[in-house]
């Protein structure tokens, strides 16, 4: 058994970056599974004064490119054990320029790594942990917000599903997506249109269809995002379903951002909205695909959040430690749940 050493990438964020070495210890268990051999010794080493995530295995092409895409990886280097490292060629999903992911700024974005390692522990938690490779997954992000988790997955070279309740990000991730692609001269189709349901008007839908490359986009070898403006719990009728196969949402936190109730009013209770929602969100999920939930833990408890997936009929899939502080007022956790296939 080979052993390497992952160089983690740095980040802007310093207070995610202290604690990238430990929520990528549980990042690379959880790809065990998807590798073609199990992985060994997983933990970090100082190698020339430098922290590496450390592990052995068996590696193979495929399970290299799988682990290309681990959420802080930055470059791979075998260890041969002669104090030198021999580089290991890289090549993960990268569908476009990684400004599709990084120019977007605004008060409230999930950080772009934790955006990554979420929706990677959902991806191998499913039946999609096969699939990783080839493309053929939708993420619905159901809180999408102004569109990280969606633009990850069209890096991944995913289909995206999104719902948004404020019709002011929905309009945002429209006019950056429609000025991207049209920089980047992406051959594409971008819509925003109205939805009837009943004879009246209940939402609004962003359309697009993009791709790659011009052979691409002739071949017909095209990806969709679908964004609904509309309230998350009340998606009867606006959504085919089951219409994905993994469904990532960061929860509102209760400090600064919130959701609303039935009433219309502010509530910052991430469990209220849990309780309404997950019902209409289990009914997107296609047999066998997975929830992943990241939540605020100083405003609802991790057992409380377990309840409300069980109750509607999920497996919670059980990781190491993943809880990590993000500001004074912000613990967060994420729990990863499966639904039976």
């Amino acid at each position: 058994m080979s052993r390497y050493a992952l160089l983690l990438a740095p980040s802007a964020n310093r207070v995610y970056a202290d604690q990238a070495g430990r929520l990528s210890q549980v990042e690379l268990a959880a790809f065990g599974p998807a590798l073609s051999a199990p992985l060994d010794d997983i933990g970090t080493s100082l190698l020339g004064g430098v922290e590496y995530l450390t592990f052995a295995a068996d590696l193979t092409a495929r399970d290299v490119a799988l682990l290309s895409n681990l959420s802080a990886a930055y470059a791979l280097f075998g260890l041969p054990g002669d104090g030198s490292l021999r580089p290991v060629t890289m090549e993960p999903l990268a569908r476009y320029d990684s400004d599709l992911i990084t120019i977007p700024k605004y008060a409230g974005k999930t950080n772009e790594q934790f955006t990554k390692l979420l929706l990677n522990l959902t991806l191998l938690a499913g039946a999609t942990a096969g699939r990783m490779l080839d493309g053929t997954v939708t993420v619905c992000d159901p809180l999408c917000g102004r569109g990280t988790t969606l633009n990850q997955a069209l890096m991944y070279g995913y289909d995206a599903v999104g719902v948004e309740i404020d019709a002011k990000d929905v309009e945002a991730y429209a006019a950056f997506l429609k000025a991207y692609l049209k920089r980047k001269r992406l051959k594409h189709t971008a819509e925003l249109v109205p939805v009837r349901r009943a004879g009246k008007r209940a939402a609004r839908r962003l359309d697009v269809t993009l791709a790659p490359s011009k052979e691409d986009h002739k071949a017909g070898a095209v990806q969709k995002v679908t964004v609904l403006q509309a309230d998350t719990t009340r998606l009867d009728g606006l959504l085919k379903a089951p219409c994905a196969d993994v469904l990532v949402a960061d929860l509102p936190y209760g400090v600064a951002h919130g959701s609303y109730d039935d009433e219309g009013n502010l509530n910052r209770r991430p469990l209220d909205l849990l309780e309404r929602a997950v019902p209409q969100w289990v009914g997107l999920l296609r047999p066998g695909g997975a929830i992943g939930l990241s939540w605020n833990l100083k405003v609802a408890r991790r057992d409380l959040a377990e309840d409300i997936l069980l109750a509607n009929g999920l497996e919670v899939v059980r990781h190491g430690d993943l809880s990590h502080r993000v500001d004074q007022g912000i613990e967060r956790d994420v729990v990863v749940a499966r639904k039976p296939g």
